[in-house]
């Protein structure tokens, strides 16, 4: 029996196991040699795109037909072969060097010029589909970045939701994520340290193994986990709609220690109030001191009387401040129901408005098409018409430049206030439960100076936190006062002040 190879292949594992499967190919084309009198020698199997040149097995096949090993080949469909017109240029040659190419499918001559000439349509055809298919899927791909979905697997600490849905937070690893994030903006951990450090936390890889160094430099230059989407291959960046688990101030921190712009010394005592705490007396930073197993603070100008505090101390008094932040729950359900209403107002007054300014419009339009049919008809001359004409476009002009000004219906500015109120209302439980380095950020955000004067400690929080504060002595104390005239008082006062709160 005359002797050739027989070649099958899927474009992926997945497609091996559906549709036109390995071994279905198998099973047509050993039916269709056994039909011709054909003997099998050697299958060549392979799980690769036919899209791309360079597929190993196919080179292999093609190699040994050339070296006399078999008479020829026998696939199932043509587009089995090849999808790019230069691999079918290869197998052409061999053809044309005497060697046989069957298709289970097709019942083609290939040594004639109308079966040669029918096989080359459908390669074409094949390689447009081909083609065609990869711009559908760019477009698919790019249509989903512009939406904010990231169309690609999670990154480590996030989870995956299905096509079309937003990655969320993993509970566990997020976490983990974020602090190795803290900790490295620091500037006192090197990669192998931080690895270690993480290691002992319980941040693990996919597979369930320690994330190797590259790993978390690669986790580490990921803008995705600020809330910013980064195409590696072009370098092309989309903002996110998945939750951000740091802010891009830290991610901007830890880039600048990957790039070497910040010091990275080892820091022997790493105190929890290191740098953030000022003496009230001189205008200097308080140093951190282990002494007898405790942490003291000392301002170290010779003159001050400011001299040392606990670090207990600090902290004892940063907790009292942060417990006065979370509201009454009665209040905080006032509050939220005021937003809402504030913001029907606000969307009824902006609908208002804007139908004026459309009626308005409206109105222009009718009188141009009037000024047309006047100018059509004789009944007005050209330099009026023209006159007339340039004052209502110049009128219809500024109606869209004022739509375009008019203030939002308010949803931006109620979503604000809300998710302050959430992260106002959190900041005491945030700070007590944190890790060190979560404390320090908690700080960061929430207080503009932090003072100690001789052995009392004073904190000043920023402006939106200090009326949160307001707020809650006020629906606190007895008798209580007016609701209403406190809920108007405090969200104007929270809306002035939101907007330019520190992040």
């Amino acid at each position: 029996m005359q002797k050739y190879f027989g070649y099958i292949r899927v474009s992926t594992v997945k497609k091996g196991q559906l549709g036109v499967s390995l071994q279905e190919q198998r099973a047509a084309i050993e039916g269709y040699a056994t039909r011709n009198g054909l003997s099998i020698v050697a299958w060549f199997e392979e799980t690769e795109t036919a899209a791309k040149q360079g597929r190993p097995v196919f080179g292999d096949m093609l190699a040994r037909l050339e070296a006399g090993e078999a008479l020829g080949v026998i696939i199932h469909k043509i587009d089995r072969s090849a999808r790019n017109l230069r691999d079918w240029a290869d197998l052409g040659e061999l053809i044309d060097k005497g060697k046989d190419v069957h298709f289970t499918t097709e019942s083609l001559d290939l040594h004639s010029r109308g079966g040669r000439l029918s096989a080359d349509i459908q390669a074409v055809v094949a390689a447009d589909f081909i083609r065609n298919l990869r711009e559908e899927t760019r477009k698919g791909f790019y249509g989903r970045l512009k939406q904010g979905l990231y169309p690609l697997p999670a990154p480590l600490g996030y989870l995956n939701h299905g096509r079309g849905k937003p990655k969320t937070i993993d509970p566990v690893a997020g976490p983990l994520v974020r602090e190795a994030f803290e900790r490295y903006a620091t500037g006192r951990e090197t990669l192998k340290s931080l690895r270690r450090a993480m290691k002992e936390r319980g941040l693990q890889g996919r597979r369930g193994k320690a994330v190797s160094l590259n790993g978390l430099s690669t986790l580490l230059r990921n803008p995705f986990y600020a809330g910013i989407i980064r195409i590696h291959r072009t370098g092309e960046t989309f903002k996110g709609v998945h939750e951000p688990l740091i802010s891009v101030s830290t991610f901007d921190a830890v880039q600048a220690v990957l790039d070497g712009k910040c010091n990275t010394r080892a820091i022997k005592h790493d105190f929890l109030f290191r740098r953030l705490i000022t003496c009230a007396l001189c205008g200097r930073r308080v140093v951190g001191e282990s002494q007898k197993g405790h942490i003291y603070y000392r301002c170290h100008t010779k003159e001050c009387l400011t001299k040392t505090i606990r670090e207990e101390a600090i902290d004892q008094a940063i907790r009292t401040r942060f417990a006065g932040l979370k509201l009454d729950d009665r209040f905080l359900q006032l509050l939220y129901d005021e937003l809402e209403r504030m913001e029907g107002r606000w969307r009824e007054e902006h609908d208002a408005r804007l139908e004026t300014f459309r009626v308005s419009q409206r109105s222009v339009d009718d009188r141009l098409a009037r000024l047309t049919d006047a100018y059509v008809d004789g009944a007005l001359g050209k330099e009026p018409y023209e006159e007339r004409r340039t004052q209502l476009i110049v009128q219809k002009t500024q109606l869209e430049e004022q739509m375009q000004k008019l203030p939002s219906d308010g949803k931006a500015v109620t979503d604000r206030v809300s998710s302050f109120l959430e992260q106002a209302t959190s900041l005491h439980a945030r700070y007590v439960s944190g890790n060190p380095y979560t404390r320090r950020e908690v700080l960061k955000i929430a207080t503009s100076n932090r003072w100690v004067k001789q052995k009392s400690v004073e904190i000043q929080l920023e402006k939106a936190f200090e009326e949160v504060e307001a707020a809650q002595k006020l629906v606190s104390s007895d008798p209580c006062p007016s609701i209403p005239r406190t809920l108007e008082l405090f969200l104007g006062e929270l809306i002035r002040n939101c907007g330019v709160m520190r992040r």
